[in-house]
């Protein structure tokens, strides 16, 4: 059963936003049980003609939003889009600055008409001499320290994901249910604004404390100095790898006593843990020895037994069948556009227990339009000619759609 929160009934968002930042913000929104209406060109968004490693941008970033296509250039088109903002609580973009402001839909102008409004603006930079450049997650990668943190020293590498759209994207959302608690005391709304820039900084930001406190540069990451003797990947049978982690005194006399390692529990110069990370040249060569003895499940399973932190390195790939995300309610069932069903990661969150499930599957190019506008008091007639000369996308999808049962 996909449960529903639904903690957002009744608030209304407006999306004009493409990529990623921008959908995120939006899908924390939609996913706790807000309307959003995703407003598109006619033709559609263009992410969703991505390929190679944005082929799944759409589909991931999209899903519980209706879908309008419209032409924002036309005065007809503008209008709508007008009136649907005028009925909002919230509007979210993520284009370049100045863009939107051309078309009439910059926070003055929206704000002189809802007063009550939430202008969330997703960027590459807040206000300051970068705000004009253009960004993307991996210039803020390169530009925030993070790519430097990840690679191996001289050779800085993007994290795997697009971690700081998302992030970013969630920073903007939770500045939006901030703004909207404000707006309940005061009436009043608010632009708010979250950056890619900026939230590269805050990530990085425990590296720059650990400059301030140690007086020396943290290293990246693949060259650091571990806070901790065992903590790594280690090789086992079959060309599989593991991590394992001792992280506490308590932990290491578990490690221990689980594989036998009697001469180092009753060492007392390894009982404290910065003793052992003097040794760890001494220590993290007999482990590595000794765990290729086991298979992966066979060395999960003793460490399991200990509560030791370990983790199989697992492909994205894997993850559609993860015992724990499958029976927990972490993935959730839909058809995408591209057609087909597929499974996908549930926010993730908990609230009494209910993980935030689907009702709208990601949808086709303006698969909601003509309910949109019927919302909006346009008759059936007004939106057939508005289709006829082109100005309105009424695609109806073949999958209908589906609501949380």
């Amino acid at each position: 059963m996909i449960n529903e929160t639904g903690l957002l009934a009744g608030i209304k968002v407006v999306e004009f936003t493409h990529m990623v930042m921008g959908p995120a913000a939006g899908l924390v929104l939609a996913d706790l049980g807000a309307d959003v209406v995703k407003v598109e060109p006619v033709g559609g968004d263009k992410t969703r003609r991505l390929r190679g490693s944005g082929a799944g941008y759409f589909s991931m970033y999209n899903r519980n939003k209706k879908s309008l296509a419209i032409d924002l250039k036309s005065p007809e088109g503008k209008e709508i889009a007008l009136k649907l903002v005028d009925e909002a609580d919230v509007f979210i973009e993520n284009f370049r600055p100045g863009a939107l402001d051309k078309l009439g839909f910059d926070y003055a102008s929206l704000a002189a008409r809802n007063p009550r409004l939430i202008y969330c603006s997703e960027k590459g930079f807040l206000d300051g001499p970068y705000a004009h450049r253009t960004a993307l997650d991996e210039v803020a990668q390169m530009m925030g320290g993070l790519a430097y943190m990840t690679g191996p020293p001289g050779r800085p590498l993007r994290a795997g994901s697009s971690v700081i759209d998302v992030t970013g994207g969630m920073f903007g959302a939770i500045a939006v249910l901030a703004a909207l608690q404000d707006r309940a005391r005061t009436g009043k709304g608010r632009h708010v604004s979250a950056s890619l820039y900026e939230t590269t900084v805050f990530l990085v930001g425990q590296h720059m404390a650990q400059y301030a406190v140690t007086g020396t540069p943290a290293a990246p990451m693949p060259a650091r100095v571990s806070a901790w003797a065992v903590y790594d990947v280690f090789d086992v049978k079959n060309d599989e790898k593991v991590f394992v982690g001792v992280v506490s005194d308590t932990q290491w006399r578990a490690f221990c006593e689980a594989f036998d390692l009697t001469q180092w529990a009753q060492d007392a110069s390894l009982a404290a843990n910065n003793d052992r990370v003097a040794r760890r040249d001494e220590i993290i060569p007999v482990l590595r020895e000794l765990f290729l003895g086991f298979s992966k499940d066979e060395l999960m399973a003793k460490l399991e037994t200990t509560g030791l932190p370990f983790a199989p390195i697992q492909r994205p790939e894997d993850l559609a069948t993860d015992p724990h995300l499958v029976e927990s309610g972490g993935l959730l069932d839909m058809t995408i556009p591209e057609g087909g069903d597929i499974s996908l990661p549930a926010m993730p969150i908990a609230i009494d227990g209910a993980r935030p499930g689907l009702t709208i599957n990601p949808p086709e190019i303006g698969e909601h339009s003509e309910q949109v506008l019927l919302s909006l008091g346009l008759s059936e007639a007004e939106i057939a000619r508005l289709i006829e000369r082109g100005l309105i996308d009424a695609h109806q999808s073949k999958q209908p759609t589906q609501a949380a049962e």
